[in-house]
């Protein structure tokens, strides 16, 4: 039987041409057709090789889920080398309140595609820990095609999967925390319904070119010296600088890191000892297990490191000066939106910002946002006082995707369904199962006095992030042996607080911690710089 061949994370994925109309069609002539009339397709394939009747829901799966990927965008994939199915990695950063698209290019290689301006995150810089902490989640997380939610309240949606393994490590709770659309947050990431339409289109390409889950990167800042240095006074620091160190993993090889929890820490790129053919287990409880790094990747790691660090203490040694633990104003809002609230706007019944003005050089907002606090409580520009409004009543963002009608989610997240077995999706153990289809529930708060504008933080400088360093291709001379079993004591808890000029840990001998030297039969090149 011939078969269609679309873009893989690791290798090509084949399709039967027999549950295509056209058997002959190339994957190139594939891309350029409609994206909708592949999940149609797909979806008829599963229910009739299934012998199921089908009752016409494609049809009316919502046109925003199916919506084809913007002729602006495919002229940028292709200026860009990326084909429109390559896999895509997402990284968010709270304080800048920027999301980033990455996506494989025609050489294997992750590359930016797009940065977009979030409208809106609540809570504070730092993990979410608890249910109702209105916490946006930092860390690593799994996106699978059953976490994709087309039928969501906030226009489109995908869970993030709190919590994660590292996450119930530390008992951590909380459920359903998205990122989606409709600019409100009470723990989500939101963004604007023409953001979240791109966005998870591209997500959606890539699942049909055979991802089997993209990873998101939710980090509190971009994690410079100069950002490290203004928030040293943070109880996160130890877990932003364990962040830190999957950030660089990612920055260096521009690969998604394999990343794994055991001692309740994360572990980057981790592989079994060479020679060793039983597989690596890893539990977030427990012990590590002897592992490995590849020797290019844990020197280039360790050699960042040491150039941050050095940075960092110089930076301190100057007197860089801190910022707030806590700011009391609820989140953050990119500045390009926030340009368009003006401290003497209306509020509605529920307590909602109503726009005051808009513009066609960034992305519209909703007719309603609620805005951080320090936005909210703006002194009127014309009056001089501060406008009145109504009792707020905060819409919860705790929203579960749908079950039948969740085209994704019925689609994909069975593990033994046809289509589940025909792109070799499986669930993992760290999933969150999607629950009932259901409209959230309202969180109504008694009325509080709006606070004064609180006095602005100085405002950390983002550098840009640095492009691709390659090690040289000599592989550095053998360092001391160190084996897995000197790996530190399993931590009571993650410390509560960090001094102040605590350096980051020094590298060892270019090896990472809790891991056995590895020689690399290959050089860097070999491995990175060519996708298989």
């Amino acid at each position: 039987m011939a078969h269609i061949h679309l873009w893989g994370s690791s290798a090509l994925t084949r399709f039967p041409t027999a549950l295509f109309p056209a058997a002959s069609l190339s994957a190139s002539r594939l891309t350029a057709r409609p994206r909708a009339l592949l999940a149609s397709v797909a979806l008829l394939a599963a229910v009739a090789l299934a012998g199921c009747q089908t009752d016409g829901s494609v049809s009316n799966l919502p046109a925003k889920a199916l919506k084809p990927v913007s002729a602006a965008m495919r002229a940028e994939l292709e200026k860009k080398q990326m084909p429109l199915e390559s896999p895509i990695l997402v990284r968010i950063f709270k304080e800048e309140a920027e999301l980033e698209v990455w996506k494989q290019d025609a050489n294997g290689q992750f590359a930016l595609l797009k940065t977009y301006p979030i409208c809106r995150w609540s809570g504070e810089l730092g993990p979410k820990i608890k249910q109702g902490d209105r916490q946006a989640p930092e860390g690593f997380y799994a996106i699978t095609p059953g976490q994709m939610n087309p039928n969501s309240s906030y226009y489109l949606s995908f869970n993030l999967g709190f919590p994660n393994a590292f996450d119930r490590a530390y008992d951590r709770t909380g459920q359903f925390l998205m990122v989606h659309g409709d600019c409100s947050s009470a723990g989500c990431y939101a963004m604007t319904d023409e953001q979240m339409g791109e966005i998870y289109a591209l997500g959606r390409e890539s699942f049909f070119g055979g991802q089997k889950s993209f990873q998101v990167q939710a980090y509190p800042f971009r994690m410079t010296p100069l950002n490290m240095a203004k928030h040293r006074n943070s109880p996160h620091m130890a877990f932003w600088k364990m962040l830190k160190e999957g950030n660089d993993h990612f920055e260096l090889t521009r690969a998604e890191p394999k990343v794994d929890v055991c001692e309740r820490r994360y572990v980057f790129n981790a592989q079994a000892p060479t020679g060793d053919p039983k597989p690596l287990a890893f539990n977030a409880r427990a012990k590590c297990p002897t592992y490995e790094v590849a020797q290019e990747i844990a020197t280039a790691v360790a050699e960042k490191q040491e150039k941050d660090q050095r940075e960092f203490v110089a930076l301190v040694q100057r007197g860089t000066q801190t910022v707030a633990v806590t700011t009391g104003n609820d989140g953050g809002m990119h500045p390009t939106f926030a340009a368009k609230l003006k401290p003497g706007g209306q509020f509605d019944q529920t307590g909602r910002f109503l726009l005051a003005s808009s513009d066609s050089s960034t992305p519209p907002l909703p007719p309603t946002v609620n805005p951080p606090k320090n936005l909210a409580a703006g002194t009127d520009i014309q009056t001089g006082t501060t406008p009145e409004r109504p009792a707020p009543v905060r819409t919860a963002t705790a929203e579960p995707p749908g079950s039948n009608s969740n085209f994704f989610g019925s689609l994909f997240s069975d593990s033994n369904s046809t289509v589940s077995k025909m792109f070799g999706l499986r669930g993992g153990k760290d999933d969150v199962p999607p629950p009932p289809n259901s409209k959230p529930a309202k969180k109504t708060r008694p009325a509080q006095a709006s606070p004064a504008r609180p006095a602005t933080p100085p405002r950390a400088v983002a550098s840009s992030a640095p492009g691709a360093v390659r090690p040289p291709a000599a592989v550095p001379a053998q360092p001391p042996t160190h084996t897995a079993a000197a790996a530190p004591a399993k931590p009571a808890s993650m410390p509560p607080t960090a001094t102040a000029l605590a350096p980051m840990p020094a590298p060892s001998s270019g090896m990472m911690a809790g891991a056995a030297p590895v020689m690399s039969s290959s050089n860097f090149e070999s491995r990175w710089g060519a996708f298989r």
